[in-house]
Protein backbone atom coordinates (compact mmCIF):
# COMPACT_ATOMS: atom_id res chain seq x y z
CA UNK A 1 0.00 0.00 0.00
CA UNK A 2 1.48 3.33 -0.99
CA UNK A 3 1.32 6.49 1.15
CA UNK A 4 -1.79 7.84 -0.60
CA UNK A 5 -3.68 4.53 -0.18
CA UNK A 6 -2.58 4.38 3.45
CA UNK A 7 -3.93 7.87 4.13
CA UNK A 8 -7.18 7.22 2.22
CA UNK A 9 -7.80 4.04 4.21
CA UNK A 10 -7.14 5.76 7.54
CA UNK A 11 -9.38 8.66 6.50
CA UNK A 12 -12.20 6.26 5.56
CA UNK A 13 -11.85 4.33 8.84
CA UNK A 14 -11.77 7.56 10.86
CA UNK A 15 -14.84 8.97 9.09
CA UNK A 16 -16.79 5.73 9.64
CA UNK A 17 -15.68 5.65 13.28
CA UNK A 18 -16.83 9.24 13.81
CA UNK A 19 -20.14 8.72 12.01
CA UNK A 20 -21.02 5.61 14.05
CA UNK A 21 -20.05 6.39 17.64
CA UNK A 22 -22.90 4.17 18.91
CA UNK A 23 -20.83 1.14 17.85
CA UNK A 24 -17.90 2.00 20.12
CA UNK A 25 -18.95 4.26 22.95
CA UNK A 26 -16.11 5.23 25.23
CA UNK A 27 -13.40 4.41 22.67
CA UNK A 28 -11.18 7.20 21.36
CA UNK A 29 -10.02 7.23 17.73
CA UNK A 30 -6.54 8.30 18.86
CA UNK A 31 -6.17 5.03 20.82
CA UNK A 32 -7.36 2.97 17.85
CA UNK A 33 -5.04 4.84 15.50
CA UNK A 34 -2.06 4.28 17.82
CA UNK A 35 -2.82 0.55 17.85
CA UNK A 36 -3.12 0.48 14.04
CA UNK A 37 0.17 2.32 13.60
CA UNK A 38 1.87 -0.13 15.98
CA UNK A 39 0.51 -3.06 13.92
CA UNK A 40 0.85 -1.96 10.27
CA UNK A 41 0.12 -5.46 8.92
CA UNK A 42 -3.45 -5.08 10.10
CA UNK A 43 -3.93 -2.13 7.77
CA UNK A 44 -3.54 -4.45 4.78
CA UNK A 45 -6.28 -6.69 6.19
CA UNK A 46 -8.52 -3.68 6.77
CA UNK A 47 -7.79 -2.56 3.19
CA UNK A 48 -9.01 -5.95 1.94
CA UNK A 49 -12.12 -5.70 4.10
CA UNK A 50 -12.78 -2.24 2.68
CA UNK A 51 -12.05 -3.25 -0.93
CA UNK A 52 -14.57 -6.10 -0.81
CA UNK A 53 -17.33 -3.85 0.56
CA UNK A 54 -17.14 -4.72 4.24
CA UNK A 55 -17.02 -1.18 5.63
CA UNK A 56 -15.00 -2.25 8.69
CA UNK A 57 -15.52 -0.38 11.94
CA UNK A 58 -14.56 -0.77 15.59
CA UNK A 59 -17.16 -2.74 17.53
CA UNK A 60 -15.31 -3.58 20.72
CA UNK A 61 -12.28 -3.29 22.97
CA UNK A 62 -10.67 -5.89 25.24
CA UNK A 63 -9.44 -4.11 28.34
CA UNK A 64 -7.11 -7.00 29.25
CA UNK A 65 -5.24 -7.28 25.94
CA UNK A 66 -5.80 -3.76 24.66
CA UNK A 67 -7.08 -5.17 21.36
CA UNK A 68 -9.76 -3.40 19.35
CA UNK A 69 -12.18 -5.50 17.34
CA UNK A 70 -13.00 -4.40 13.81
CA UNK A 71 -15.97 -6.01 12.10
CA UNK A 72 -17.64 -5.69 8.71
CA UNK A 73 -20.46 -3.19 9.27
CA UNK A 74 -21.83 -2.89 5.73
CA UNK A 75 -25.63 -2.88 5.71
CA UNK A 76 -25.69 -6.07 3.63
CA UNK A 77 -23.23 -8.94 3.37
CA UNK A 78 -20.12 -7.51 1.66
CA UNK A 79 -20.73 -7.50 -2.09
CA UNK A 80 -17.19 -8.60 -2.96
CA UNK A 81 -17.57 -11.75 -0.86
CA UNK A 82 -20.86 -13.19 -2.03
CA UNK A 83 -21.66 -16.30 -4.08
CA UNK A 84 -19.24 -18.43 -2.08
CA UNK A 85 -19.78 -21.83 -0.54
CA UNK A 86 -18.71 -22.43 3.07
CA UNK A 87 -15.21 -23.97 2.89
CA UNK A 88 -12.63 -25.62 0.65
CA UNK A 89 -13.97 -29.11 1.32
CA UNK A 90 -17.42 -27.98 0.19
CA UNK A 91 -15.94 -26.32 -2.89
CA UNK A 92 -14.04 -29.49 -3.82
CA UNK A 93 -17.19 -31.58 -3.42
CA UNK A 94 -19.09 -29.68 -6.11
CA UNK A 95 -18.98 -31.51 -9.41
CA UNK A 96 -20.37 -28.67 -11.52
CA UNK A 97 -21.36 -25.00 -11.24
CA UNK A 98 -18.61 -24.36 -8.71
CA UNK A 99 -18.43 -20.93 -7.13
CA UNK A 100 -15.17 -19.03 -7.49
CA UNK A 101 -14.26 -19.34 -3.82
CA UNK A 102 -15.28 -20.37 -0.32
CA UNK A 103 -15.92 -18.21 2.72
CA UNK A 104 -13.45 -19.91 5.08
CA UNK A 105 -10.55 -19.80 2.62
CA UNK A 106 -11.31 -16.27 1.45
CA UNK A 107 -11.42 -15.09 5.09
CA UNK A 108 -8.06 -16.75 5.76
CA UNK A 109 -6.53 -15.11 2.68
CA UNK A 110 -7.81 -11.73 3.87
CA UNK A 111 -6.56 -12.30 7.42
CA UNK A 112 -9.99 -12.17 9.10
CA UNK A 113 -12.07 -14.60 11.11
CA UNK A 114 -15.62 -15.53 10.17
CA UNK A 115 -18.04 -14.30 12.82
CA UNK A 116 -19.46 -16.87 15.18
CA UNK A 117 -23.22 -16.96 15.62
CA UNK A 118 -22.79 -15.16 18.97
CA UNK A 119 -20.63 -12.43 17.39
CA UNK A 120 -23.18 -12.05 14.60
CA UNK A 121 -25.97 -11.60 17.13
CA UNK A 122 -23.84 -9.06 19.04
CA UNK A 123 -23.26 -7.13 15.80
CA UNK A 124 -27.01 -6.99 15.26
CA UNK A 125 -27.39 -5.07 18.54
CA UNK A 126 -25.47 -2.21 16.87
CA UNK A 127 -27.77 -1.91 13.85
CA UNK A 128 -29.85 -3.83 11.31
CA UNK A 129 -27.54 -5.85 9.09
CA UNK A 130 -28.34 -8.41 6.37
CA UNK A 131 -31.99 -7.49 5.91
CA UNK A 132 -31.80 -8.56 2.23
CA UNK A 133 -28.73 -10.83 2.30
CA UNK A 134 -27.28 -13.51 4.57
CA UNK A 135 -23.83 -14.32 5.91
CA UNK A 136 -22.06 -17.60 6.57
CA UNK A 137 -20.93 -17.89 10.21
CA UNK A 138 -18.32 -20.12 11.82
CA UNK A 139 -19.90 -23.56 11.97
CA UNK A 140 -19.35 -25.97 14.87
CA UNK A 141 -17.30 -29.03 13.82
CA UNK A 142 -20.10 -31.47 14.66
CA UNK A 143 -22.42 -29.75 12.16
CA UNK A 144 -19.72 -29.41 9.53
CA UNK A 145 -18.83 -33.12 9.91
CA UNK A 146 -22.37 -33.91 8.78
CA UNK A 147 -22.03 -31.77 5.65
CA UNK A 148 -23.83 -28.69 6.92
CA UNK A 149 -22.91 -25.10 7.62
CA UNK A 150 -24.64 -22.21 9.38
CA UNK A 151 -25.63 -18.79 8.11
CA UNK A 152 -27.51 -15.90 9.66
CA UNK A 153 -29.71 -13.04 8.51
CA UNK A 154 -32.08 -10.45 9.90
CA UNK A 155 -35.75 -10.55 8.88
CA UNK A 156 -38.92 -9.25 10.50
CA UNK A 157 -36.87 -7.40 13.11
CA UNK A 158 -35.26 -10.63 14.36
CA UNK A 159 -31.99 -12.45 13.80
CA UNK A 160 -32.28 -15.98 12.44
CA UNK A 161 -29.68 -18.73 12.23
CA UNK A 162 -30.21 -21.39 9.57
CA UNK A 163 -28.40 -24.36 8.12
CA UNK A 164 -27.61 -25.31 4.56
CA UNK A 165 -25.39 -27.77 2.80
CA UNK A 166 -21.87 -26.35 3.03
CA UNK A 167 -21.46 -26.69 -0.75
CA UNK A 168 -24.41 -24.38 -1.48
CA UNK A 169 -23.94 -20.80 -2.57
CA UNK A 170 -26.26 -17.95 -3.45
CA UNK A 171 -25.83 -14.51 -4.97
CA UNK A 172 -27.06 -12.91 -1.74
CA UNK A 173 -24.96 -14.96 0.71
CA UNK A 174 -21.47 -13.92 1.68
CA UNK A 175 -19.65 -13.61 4.97
CA UNK A 176 -18.65 -11.04 7.53
CA UNK A 177 -15.25 -11.00 9.15
CA UNK A 178 -13.63 -9.67 12.27
CA UNK A 179 -10.10 -8.58 13.05
CA UNK A 180 -8.41 -8.05 16.41
CA UNK A 181 -5.93 -5.14 16.33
Amino acid sequence: MNARQHRELLDALHARFTDNMHRHQGIAWSAVLARLEANPGHLETLRKMEATGGEPDVVGHDGKTGCYTFCDCSAESPAGRRSVCYDGEALASRKEHKPAHSAVEMAAEMGVELLTEAQYRDLQTLGSFDTKTSSWVKTPPEIRALGGALFCERRYGRVFAFHNGAQSYYAVRGFRGSLEV
